[in-house]
């Protein structure tokens, strides 16, 4: 695991990964792909979600969900993630053991001792038809946006998705977040970045981007340490373009380049992380 005080949490043994997910979906070999010993002796918590007696469980997850996405208007209705997340793919994330958690926060999410485990964070991650064997990363999030800043668990939901990615041999994953959300900096260090829409009108916020990750751990420890990226500037080369996260016509004007098919076009996660959310972003083209 990489060495950092503030992931101290990572060697409780009353925390461990969970997945939430029935047993016709559990990854053969899970965490064969990507070398990587973050969460080496700590096997993860099998739960079915078509259990009944597991419902609490699910609940809670959806609990977790509804605080993170609620005040937007995006909170998850129960058959949505039930029909289109559960059956289809699986929830990961970590889970604490109940009895062993602060008495805080068992009255803040109002838990009982009636299951040994209890979510503290959820990465819903659901298959495509693609033949290159693409996930879609739906939804992140975590019991930190619940508690004070001094009781946070650092890391937690970077981790989360890092445990799934990892977990499930994710080769390439896309998803979506909105611009000038903090989110976009934590998923643009999964692999590298191709923003597949700048805009997205379909979607309940036009100013939604979905991106494009192939699967890099090597990437990951930069999260956490802040520093450049090794080779970037071998991979990449600015393009000369810019996006402004805060004006609708820039995204208009990158989305209609994409569609015209005048991209592939990159973020630089190191200016994504260290920039203001709404800063002007610079455009990467792979170096051919």
């Amino acid at each position: 695991m990489i060495e950092n005080p503030r992931l101290h949490w990572m060697k409780d043994e009353n925390i461990r990964p969970y997945v939430f997910v029935r047993s016709e979906n559990r990854i053969q070999q899970p965490g064969s792909l990507h070398a990587l010993d973050w969460f080496e002796g700590k096997p993860p918590v099998y739960i079915n979600p078509l259990e009944m007696d597991q419902v609490s469980f699910g609940n809670q997850i959806l609990q977790i969900e509804a605080q993170a996405f609620g005040p937007s208007n995006m909170a998850m209705p129960r058959w949505v993630f039930f029909d289109c997340a559960v059956t289809p793919g699986f929830v990961a994330g970590f889970a604490h053991r109940t009895s062993a958690m602060d008495p805080k926060l068992r009255k803040m999410l109002n838990l009982s001792d009636e299951h040994e485990w209890t979510p503290m964070s959820l990465f819903i991650i659901i298959p495509t038809m693609s033949l290159e064997g693409e996930w879609v990363a739906h939804n992140l999030c975590s019991i930190n946006s619940l508690l004070p800043k001094e009781n946070r668990y650092y890391g937690l939901g970077f981790l989360s998705k890092a445990f799934g990615l990892w977990y499930a041999n994710v080769n390439i994953c896309c998803g979506f977040t909105q611009w000038g959300n903090a989110a976009i900096k934590l998923h643009s260090y999964y692999g590298p970045f191709q923003i597949l829409t700048a805009y997205t009108p379909l979607h309940s916020y036009a100013r939604t981007l979905s991106y494009r990750v192939k699967v890099n751990p090597k990437m990951w420890p930069n999260f956490f340490s802040k520093d450049p990226l090794e080779n970037f500037e071998d991979q990449f080369q600015a393009s000369g373009q810019t996006i402004d996260p805060g004006q609708d016509s820039s995204l208009i004007d990158l989305q209609r380049k994409l569609e015209m098919a005048k991209g592939p076009f990159f973020l630089n996660p190191q200016e994504v992380l260290t920039k203001d959310l709404g800063e002007a972003l610079n455009l990467y083209k792979p170096k051919v």
